[in-house]
């Protein structure tokens, strides 16, 4: 949407609220909420993976009784456990009226990623039903890759964290 020439009257403004600051909190709140978003897809992904893996048979023995099926997913379960407690720490701390803007990118950050690689991992472990639509890893999947751009990009939120630990800004 583009809105040019727009006159906007003055009961729609935000209350109290002067300069980026009203619009800015609302994108923070959102970004919350995908944190938390991501690790559900990812749940969801590990679900569906782990159920068929246990289920489907290959050489008299089920996939995941081969050792590199294994690995993915341990390692898909270890990376929801970190973002789950990653996101866990961050509704503490906006609990306590403690959350600062950079700690919500940095798990925005981290849980996106985290959700896409498990997704992408889910989506190998079926194979090629991996991209049909009788399982849903290859539909989270693509909707993780539009929610590492949305609210914030990948990009952006590492220069966010990259100038919260260095004090230097790097994107003026």
């Amino acid at each position: 949407m583009i809105f040019e020439d727009c006159a906007i009257p003055l009961d729609a403004m935000m209350p109290g609220v002067k300069g980026l600051k009203g619009p800015l909190s609302c994108l923070n709140q959102a970004r919350y909420g995908i944190a938390w978003g991501a690790v559900g897809a990812a749940m969801a992904c590990y679900d569906e993976a782990l159920r068929y893996t246990k289920d489907r048979v290959q050489f008299k023995k089920p996939l995941a009784g081969y050792q590199l099926v294994q690995e993915k997913l341990v390692n898909m379960v270890e990376e929801i456990t970190k973002a789950q407690l990653l996101a866990w720490r961050l509704g503490k701390l906006k609990e306590a009226g403690k959350v600062r803007p950079q700690q919500v990118s940095l798990a925005k950050r981290n849980n996106v990623r985290m959700a896409r690689n498990v997704a992408r991992d889910a989506r190998d472990l079926l194979g090629a039903n991996g991209v049909t639509d009788e399982y849903q890893a290859g539909r989270h999947m693509c909707n993780l890759e539009s929610v590492f751009t949305y609210e914030g990009t990948d990009h952006i939120h590492t220069l966010i964290v990259g100038e919260d630990v260095t004090g230097i800004a790097a994107f003026e």
